[in-house]
């Protein structure tokens, strides 16, 4: 066991139940005692943790797929660290992890919901993004949610986030015809089409995405992957050929609407084209976690596969980044580094 342990840390609790956009005041940075860990646990320093939009919803009390934050308690997430001490079987300091007890400093945790990760395979923050829970969410969704065929057309709301620029260049590795993205603005768009190599892209800030989709896309597409809803989703029903599939990931546009957000208005096309439009949840794609990582790394290592990461220091900037991440400042995965 390492000598010198560390007494305290500072942890993000929520505070108060946000209504609409979080506010400063919804958070606080508090400290929380440090202890030896008890027999089964770990204790980690982390070195990033992840700030993700599925977040958003866990800050409402309703019940969903997965449990609320609760308030004046930590909240959590991805996060990397080192293990700086062990009473588990299996795990020594030193060790890498990849474990859900993030926005805080040092994470006390049972060392079975720990997993080492390869600091020499990747950089440690890869593994909340493209090695991570975004990059499974990308593979699982184009390649199972959305039964993805070589030849196939695809349009990725989203797409210069860390799953959205992720399932755009897995399309293009795997054979799609056409890869379309849309981003917030001309420079993620750029990126687009000239570093992750998608065939085109706007920015949904200049003009209606029916109409530029329909520019982008005139031959339709095969495969729409969500992140946004609204009418991002609307212009792609319209836009999906016969027998298309949509992957619906997020709604990031509606997670801080404070009233109820129109659906598209052009549904009864899902009859006549005969389309399948299907939810999406990570968790229950972990079975192809092996295959996925095995794949990626490889997919990296050739440098067929970029990525982006959008790094913010210190964990007093916690509610910074996650409110960033919200308004679309992050290219690329969202980081909170503690290193």
């Amino acid at each position: 066991m390492s000598a010198a342990l560390p007494t305290t840390s500072r942890e993000w609790h929520l505070v108060a139940r946000p209504h609409g956009w979080p506010k400063a005041e919804d958070f606080a940075l508090r400290e929380a005692a440090v202890a030896a860990p008890a027999e089964g646990r770990i204790l980690v320093r982390n070195k990033h943790f992840s700030v993700d939009p599925y977040m958003r919803g866990r800050m409402n009390d309703v019940k969903s797929y997965t449990p609320p934050f609760k308030l004046d308690h930590p909240m959590d997430g991805g996060a990397v660290g080192e293990v700086i001490a062990s009473n588990a079987e299996g795990f020594a300091v030193g060790d890498h992890v990849l474990h859900g007890l993030g926005w805080r400093e040092i994470a006390d945790l049972p060392a079975k919901h720990a997993v080492k990760v390869d600091a020499g395979l990747a950089p440690l923050s890869a593994y909340l993004g493209v090695l991570g829970m975004p990059g499974l969410t990308a593979y699982a969704g184009l390649f199972e949610v959305a039964s993805f065929k070589e030849g196939d057309a695809v349009f990725v709301s989203g797409a210069a986030g860390a799953v959205g620029s992720q399932v755009g260049q897995l399309a293009k590795i795997k054979g799609a015809s056409r890869v379309i993205g849309s981003a917030g603005s001309d420079e993620k768009v750029k990126l687009l089409v000239e570093e992750y190599g998608f065939d085109a892209a706007f920015n949904y800030k200049n003009g209606p995405v029916r109409d530029q989709l329909a520019e982008a896309a005139p031959d339709g597409i095969d495969v729409y992957f969500d992140n946004v809803g609204g009418d991002h989703l609307e212009a792609a029903i319209g836009a999906l050929n016969v027998h298309g599939r949509a992957a619906i990931c997020g709604m990031i546009a509606q997670y801080n609407a404070t009233e109820p957000t129109p659906g598209p208005r052009n549904m009864a096309l899902i009859i006549g084209k005969r389309l399948r439009i299907q939810g999406l949840l990570v968790s229950d794609h972990a079975d192809l976690q092996g295959r996925f990582v095995q794949e990626v790394a490889g997919w990296l290592a050739s440098g067929e596969l970029k990525y982006r990461e959008t790094t913010v220091e210190g964990i007093e900037n916690g509610y910074d980044a996650f409110v960033g991440l919200l308004r679309g400042e992050n290219t690329g995965k969202m980081i909170v580094s503690l290193a």
